[in-house]
C-alpha cells in the first residue's frame, strides 16, 4: 500500500527533478554507505524531526546549526561530542561529509537555507510550510531543477499508510462522488498555542539575534520573538502555515487535486492576547475545480483535547480520518426519489402511488448484506513521520522522485496561505493551482 502511495504522490507532483549534472560538493553515496545528515534549526520541531530521522537505518547525524547556544550544547548532550555545531549554517554546507540537510528554521528562512543547501550540492528535507512568501515557491522549484538535488517537504501525511488507504477507498468509489471535505486541527493549551518556554539565559550573548532576524524587520532584541516566533507573521505563517498546510497536503494527496481556485477566510485573536499578530481562531472555505469544497478550522481555544481529523463526504457515504484510523460509513440513497402525495385527494394519491410503483417496482435484497461501515487502523506505534523520512532517504540513495517535492509542497503551502491573504484583505482571493500563482 505504501509503495502504491509513493508512486501516486510522485506522479501527482508532476515535476521530475532528476537527470541533471551532479553539482560540485555532492558526495556519491553507495548503497551500504551512511547518509550523513545535518540539522539546520534545532528547535522543538528540528530536534523532534532529527530523533525520528536517525532511526532510519543508514542515517548518521554529523552536524547541527542553530542561533541559540543552549540548543547547540544540548545537541552534543543528545548526540555526542563529535557532532559539529555552529550558529552559521554556511559552515555546514561547506563540509564535504554532509550529504543532506534537515531544515527546521522559522518559515522566513526556509527559502534561503534550502536554496543555499541545494546550490552547495546537498539534498534537502525542508519543514512545512515550504514558503513564507509566495515568491519563495518558484525560486525553490527552480533551484531544485537547476541543481538536480532532491528536496522533500515535511508534511508527513503524504507518506502515511492511513492516508494511502483513504486514497485507495476514495478512488474505488467507497463513498460515491466527493462533494465536501471538512477538516480541523483544534488545540486548547498554552504550548499548543505556541507559548513556548523561554530559557533563563536568553540574551544577545547566547542568541544570535541579527542572524535570527535575517530578512525580517530589524527590531531590538526580543526573547519572545526568538523562541515563540510562530506568533508573529514576520517569521511564521500563523495557523495556516503551521496546521492548515497539513490538512491541504492530506486532501491533495487523497483526492489527487492540485489546489483550490477560490478561497475566503475569517478569524480573530480570541484568547491568546499576548502581543502576537497571528489569529488563534481561523476558518477557511475553498472551491476545488474537481467539484468539491474544502472547509478548514483551527481553534486554539476549543475547550477540549487537541484533535485533528478530516471527513470526506460523498454521494453515498463519508470517509473519516482520525489520527491513525480511517473509517467508511456508507448510506446510499434509495433507488427511487420517493413521493409526497398525502395532501392530495385520495384518488390522486392512488394514481401517483400506482405510477410510482410502475417506475420503481419494489425489489427484495438478495446476496450478502451490503457493507455499511468499515474501519482501518495503523499498527500500534506506527509513525508517518518515520515513513516520510524513510521515503526521503530512499530518494537520496536512488535519485528517484520524492513523495512530496517542491511543486507539491508549493501547491499545499500556496493554498494554505490563501487564508492569510483573504483574512488580511477581508476579501475572496483566487488562485491558479496549475500555474501556482495568485490571480
Amino acid at each position: 500500500m505504501k509503495a502504491a502511495s509513493v508512486a501516486t504522490a510522485a506522479s501527482m507532483a508532476g515535476t521530475k527533478l532528476l537527470g541533471l549534472a551532479k553539482p560540485e560538493g555532492a558526495r556519491p553515496i553507495a548503497a551500504n554507505d551512511n547518509i550523513q545528515l545535518a540539522l539546520i534549526g534545532a528547535g522543538i520541531q528540528g530536534q523532534g524531526d532529527t530523533r525520528t530521522a536517525i532511526q532510519v537505518p543508514g542515517v548518521k547525524l554529523v552536524a547541527v546549526a542553530d542561533c541559540y547556544q543552549g540548543r547547540l550544547d544540548h545537541a552534543k548532550e543528545m548526540w555526542g561530542d563529535d557532532i559539529f555545531t555552529t550558529k552559521h549554517y554556511e559552515e555546514i554546507l561547506s563540509r564535504k561529509d554532509v550529504d543532506a540537510v534537515l531544515i527546521a528554521t522559522p518559515d522566513h528562512w526556509h527559502k534561503k537555507a534550502a536554496i543555499d543547501a541545494m546550490q552547495a550540492g546537498k539534498d534537502v528535507y525542508c519543514e512545512k510550510p515550504m514558503i513564507h512568501l509566495y515568491s519563495d515557491g518558484p525560486e525553490m522549484i527552480e533551484a531544485a531543477r537547476s541543481t538536480g538535488r532532491i528536496i522533500q517537504i515535511g508534511s508527513q501525511r503524504v507518506s502515511s499508510a492511513v492516508y494511502a488507504k483513504a486514497k485507495e477507498l476514495l478512488a474505488a468509489g467507497a463513498i460515491g462522488e466527493l462533494n465536501l471535505v471538512n477538516a480541523r486541527w483544534d488545540r486548547n493549551s498554552a504550548q499548543g498555542a505556541w507559548d513556548y518556554t523561554v530559557p533563563l539565559d536568553a540574551s544577545t550573548e547566547t542568541c544570535d539575534w541579527p542572524r535570527f532576524l535575517g530578512s525580517a524587520p530589524k527590531i531590538p532584541w526580543n526573547a519572545e520573538h526568538f523562541f515563540q516566533w510562530r506568533k508573529w507573521k514576520a517569521y511564521g505563517s500563523g495557523v495556516a502555515g503551521d496546521l492548515f498546510v497539513h490538512l491541504f497536503s492530506g486532501t491533495h494527496f487523497i483526492t489527487g487535486a492540485k489546489g483550490p481556485t477560490r478561497a475566503v477566510a475569517s478569524g480573530a485573536l480570541r484568547f491568546w492576547k499576548d502581543g502576537r499578530d497571528a489569529p488563534d481562531v481561523m476558518l477557511g472555505i475553498f472551491d476545488y475545480p474537481e467539484g468539491f469544497n474544502l472547509s478548514l478550522r483551527v481553534n486554539f481555544v476549543d475547550g477540549g483535547e487537541e484533535s485533528e481529523g478530516l471527513i470526506f463526504t460523498g454521494s453515498e457515504g463519508t470517509l473519516e480520518i482520525d489520527r491513525n484510523t480511517v473509517s467508511v460509513n456508507r448510506a446510499p440513497r434509495e433507488r427511487g426519489p420517493g413521493y409526497t402525495a398525502w395532501t392530495f385527494a385520495e384518488a390522486m394519491q392512488k394514481r401517483i402511488a400506482d405510477d410510482y410503483e410502475k417506475k420503481y417496482p419494489k425489489q427484495h435484497p438478495v446476496g450478502a448484506p451490503p457493507l455499511q461501515m468499515d474501519k482501518y487502523s495503523a499498527a500500534p506505534g506506527y509513525s508517518d513521520s518515520y515513513d516520510h523520512f524513510h521515503n526521503f532517504f530512499d530518494s537520496v540513495r536512488s535519485r528517484k522522485p520524492v513523495v512530496e517535492d517542491a511543486v507539491f509542497g508549493f501547491r499545499a503551502a500556496g493554498a494554505a496561505l490563501l487564508s492569510n491573504l483573504s483574512y488580511e484583505r477581508d476579501a475572496v482571493v483566487h488562485w491558479d493551482p496549475v500555474a501556482m500563482k495568485i490571480v
